[in-house]
């Protein structure tokens, strides 16, 4: 499977948080990749040509965001597991041109950029980290300067190419 990420630049006070609430919270993904932004989500090999010519052909500068907000994402019962978004405000109308960009047919859902905190069991659970994430740790201020398109090989990830943003 392949997939686009966008790489967040951010201080080193802030992804070091980023990466320890990634590890405690979420260990499996944690261990095999950072904080991003997934702009591209499991396209199967046959569209590497599709995605590598976008990326070659993506005429976007580099800009700032600012993850302000965190969202619980519930899973559909009967499972009670919830996701831990962290979301930008400024910054999310480039992440969206970027996925569209890409995704030129959408989507089976609406996108809704993010960098993924944890999976928890019980949404409870996932409310409670919430709460002292966003007194502890936001906002995260942070630049997206380069695009990477991954394929997904058993428990690892390649790199296929990378794609600096500019005008």
């Amino acid at each position: 499977m392949l997939f686009a990420v966008a790489w967040p630049v951010l201080s080193e006070a802030d992804d070091t948080a980023l990466r320890r609430l990634r590890a405690h919270y979420h260990p499996r993904e944690a261990g095999l990749i950072g904080p991003h932004f997934t702009l591209v989500f499991g396209v199967g090999s046959e569209g590497e040509p599709r995605l590598r010519e976008a990326l070659g052909g993506l005429r976007h500068g580099p800009f700032w965001f600012v993850l302000d907000r965190i969202v619980r994402f519930d899973r559909p019962p009967p499972s009670r597991a919830a996701y831990l978004y962290a979301v930008p405000g400024d910054g999310a109308e480039e992440l969206t041109a970027l996925y569209d960009t890409l995704n030129p047919e959408g989507g089976s859902e609406p996108f809704e950029p993010h960098i993924t905190l944890g999976l928890f069991d019980r949404a409870a659970d996932a409310e409670q980290v919430a709460r002292i994430v966003e007194r502890q740790h936001l906002p995260i201020h942070g630049r997206v300067e380069e695009l990477s398109l991954l394929r997904r090989d058993g428990d690892g990830l390649a790199t296929l190419a990378t794609v600096r943003l500019q005008t």
